[in-house]
């Protein structure tokens, strides 16, 4: 009877999570043209009391798409916009100094920095030094900031969300790949297609759209994003997601030879643990109560791209991280992969490593 009232339970959270991210996708859709997929993941991210990092070129409506997606969900957002002369106190809070009138003394004030919100927009985060960078890091870890010795709690939910731009990295001071690790996702935002970008001109003839109705208030996500916590996840996923960042350490006995050849070091616990927390998300997000592998492995990418370091001979051959990623995916047995696509997967690579065999050679 208690396994049978879980799986009710866990069915209709599911139901619940499905309904808000339709209502929020067909809100954001109101402002924001394309992008489904950075969306779920944002919407993961959230779910699931993340962070995530978002790089993509100016322009490409990233501010606008997380002030929408707060403000679906009912949720307070900051955005910070990072210098080079920001200091750590810009972004937690300080104190200040003021004169109480009913005491006649002097005494300490604080005043909350823009750390203290929901869903923080950390803009071009690479352009701060590190100092404020690992303020900004600690307030991700522990949610709190200390200032004089005081501890402040940061509100519940709290979620950073910074961007970067691979453009212009001069004058920049890139995060180190500790501090990457706290991300769950980096998310690749790439220039909309011609349909898109026509229906972005047609939308900015009309003007503005007014504003948007949340499709749940805060306590209400709060209380989805507790119940996803203790979602049911299959004892062979967590397995699956194990083997997966084993396999992206050179000096495991699983990793495959691009690893071996391109990887410096391989990704940390926090890897799987974002794999199964978000293959997790992204089922419900789909309507479904259990997650199942098509879910884990479509957020390798995203989760392994900027966890791992990559050699120079990477470099020299022009290998991405998202190459090795998906190396990973053809290499490591996954039990959900049919044999039938395990076969297409290996016809495929067969026919893509004699299709770059140089003319003359195939012709000879």
């Amino acid at each position: 009877m208690a396994a049978t009232n879980s799986l009710d339970q866990s069915r209709a959270l599911a139901a619940e999570v499905y309904r808000t991210g339709e209502e929020l996708k067909a809100q954001t859709a109101r402002r924001i043209v394309g992008l489904e997929d950075v969306i779920e993941q944002v919407l993961i991210t959230i779910l699931t009391r993340n962070h995530a990092l978002l790089e993509g070129v100016p322009g490409l409506a990233k501010t606008l798409l997380l002030s929408t997606v707060a403000e679906v969900l009912d949720l307070k957002f900051s955005r910070i916009q990072f210098t080079p002369d920001l200091m750590p106190s810009d972004v937690t809070g300080s104190e200040y100094l003021v004169h109480d009138q009913d005491t006649g003394e002097r005494v300490f004030r604080f005043a909350r920095g823009p750390v203290f919100a929901n869903l923080v927009l950390a803009d071009e985060i690479n352009r701060a030094p590190p100092k404020t960078q690992a303020a900004l890091m600690e307030a991700m870890e522990e949610r709190q900031v200390t200032s004089l010795g005081v501890c402040r709690q940061l509100e519940d939910p709290f979620i950073v969300l910074a961007t970067q731009n691979p453009i212009e990295q001069e004058g920049t001071y890139p995060l180190p790949m500790a501090q990457f690790d706290r991300f769950l996702f980096k998310i690749h935002l790439g220039y909309p297609s011609w349909e898109d970008e026509e229906r972005i001109a047609r939308m900015t003839a009309l003007g503005p759209e007014g504003s948007l109705q949340p499709a749940v208030s805060r306590d209400e996500f709060i209380h989805i994003a507790d119940a996803l916590q203790h979602a049911e996840v299959p004892p062979a996923l967590a397995r699956y997601a194990v083997e997966l960042v084993q396999a992206s350490r050179p000096n495991s006995p699983n990793a495959p030879n691009s690893v071996r050849e391109y990887v410096e070091w391989g990704a940390g616990p926090r890897a799987a643990q974002g794999l199964i927390n978000g293959a997790r998300a992204r089922a419900f997000l789909r309507g479904r109560s259990v997650p199942d592998f098509d879910d884990l492995r479509a957020l390798v990418p995203s989760v392994l791209r900027h966890r791992l370091v990559l050699s120079y001979a990477a470099e020299a051959d022009a290998v991405s991280a998202d190459g090795v990623a998906n190396d990973l995916l053809e290499q490591v047995p996954c039990p959900g992969l049919s044999t039938r696509r395990r076969r297409r997967g290996l016809f495929r690579r067969l026919f893509d490593a004699i299709w770059t065999v140089p003319e003359q050679r195939r012709t000879a």
